[in-house]
């Protein structure tokens, strides 16, 4: 495995705790700020907006800028935001802090993702985006947990504080451990390059790509989002029990990830509506399972693993259907996953406020995955009827992507074999 990946693995590291661990200190955070923890989960949806944004934005703006430079100067921007967090005076300077850390983070595993890819042997650039995103799952198996407890014991502040350390480190492992990676000489200067990014991403498989992501992931979202409410007040599990079920969410994510990636080199779709389908039974089997505390444990492992199964495979498909100018279309990939996440949330809320009970955001969720299951369908099926689908897109993943992302496959393996060694 490439050294590089090791960074790109820690730099996710840092973003998947400072993400999610705002959860589990709305209560500290609202009562240092003296207003009420509904208001303080607005903290939540500022960093998802900043996602939302940022990661189009930065991607565009960053078409003609080196990978490793780009990646270090957005590691940069979301380590300033989250020293912003932590030393905010208000809950006015927070709210904004948290959009400034979101901005870079869809940039970040979009530029990233292409990077991955890059260095990946052939036919192994899936696992190659997978190995970066178990950054993403371990901090929800260690970052989350220990952040909420360092803030529980030393003010939410001290949490934020670590975090940007840990964006300091991530912004040192990128220098010293990812090569340089030249970009395509293809002329016209960085307005020719945008106009080629915005073309690719108006593909149709890109469009039909982002729009499963959007639903296909809203419905893990639709149950995430009041898991700890399901397990207390459904299952009976006592309020200290909601960081070790969260942490179990985690370490389906981090199996889920190790999967995904060997599975989407041998077969992308099939991949993807495996796991579509697979979340949409799981999810009406919580249903029935939450009532059991054994049951429900397992089953969260479950939805975890088979939930961020659809990652790398979605993550693939936009950077293959791209495969010309990919970094833009990866990068909105993200923008879409934080779109499910507000989405499914949304979903789940209004099905419990109009009476269906704590388990029936489960049931929603399985139908926002059959929805994005049937998009997913649809694409392939269309994919093949454009005569690009089938065996031989999926078996030259690594090349394609190698040569969209604007190197060839020779420089690619070697660039992945020098690592650090290259500058």
């Amino acid at each position: 495995m490439p050294l590089a990946l090791l960074a790109l693995a820690v730099a996710a590291f840092g973003i998947g705790t400072t993400e999610f661990v705002m959860m589990g200190l709305l209560p500290d955070v609202a009562d240092d700020l003296g207003v009420s923890v509904p208001t303080a989960g607005h903290l939540v949806s500022a960093y998802a907006l900043g996602v939302v944004v940022g990661a189009p934005l930065l991607a565009a703006v960053g078409v003609r800028v080196p990978r490793r430079r780009m990646l270090i100067a957005l590691m940069g921007l979301f380590t300033l935001g989250n020293l912003a967090t932590a030393l905010a005076p208000g809950y006015g300077t927070l709210l904004a802090g948290r959009a400034l850390s979101g901005l870079p983070h869809g940039a970040f595993f979009g530029v990233g993702a292409v990077v991955a890819a890059r260095l990946a042997r052939e036919g192994r650039a899936a696992r190659a985006v997978a190995t970066m995103f178990l950054g993403l799952t371990v901090a929800n198996i260690v970052g989350v947990p220990l952040g909420t407890a360092l803030g529980q014991q030393l003010g939410w502040r001290a949490t934020f504080l670590v975090v940007t350390a840990i964006g300091l480190v991530a912004m040192a492992a990128l220098a010293v451990l990812v090569p340089h990676l030249p970009l395509e000489r293809r002329g016209g200067g960085a307005g020719r390059e945008l106009t080629r990014e915005v073309r690719a991403l108006g593909d149709r498989q890109v469009l039909l790509g982002l729009l499963t992501a959007v639903f296909g992931f809203a419905g893990v979202f639709a149950l995430y989002s009041y898991l700890a409410s399901m397990v207390t007040e459904v299952t009976g599990l006592a309020d200290s029990s909601v960081t070790v079920v969260l942490a179990l969410f985690g370490v389906g994510m981090t199996l889920g990830a190790l999967a995904a990636g060997p599975l989407t080199d041998r077969a992308l779709r099939p991949t993807l509506y495996g796991a579509l389908g697979a979340l949409a039974l799981v999810l009406v089997a919580f249903r029935f399972t939450v009532h059991v505390p054994w049951a429900a444990l397992a089953t969260v492992v479950v939805i975890g693993a088979v939930g961020f199964m659809t990652t790398t495979p979605l993550q693939m498909l936009v950077m293959e259907k791209a495969r010309h100018a990919p970094t833009l279309a990866a990068a909105s990939n993200h923008s879409a996953f934080n779109l499910a996440n507000a989405g499914g949330a949304w979903a789940g809320g209004t099905a419990i406020a109009a009476g269906w009970g704590w388990t029936s955001p489960a049931l929603v969720g399985a139908v926002l995955a059959v929805v994005g299951l049937a998009i997913a369908v649809v694409a392939g099926v269309l994919d093949g009827r454009g005569g690009r689908g089938g065996r031989g897109v999926l078996a030259r993943r690594s090349r394609v992507v190698a040569r969209g992302a604007g190197v060839r496959e020779g420089e690619a393996r070697g660039a992945g074999a020098r690592g650090a060694g290259v500058r």
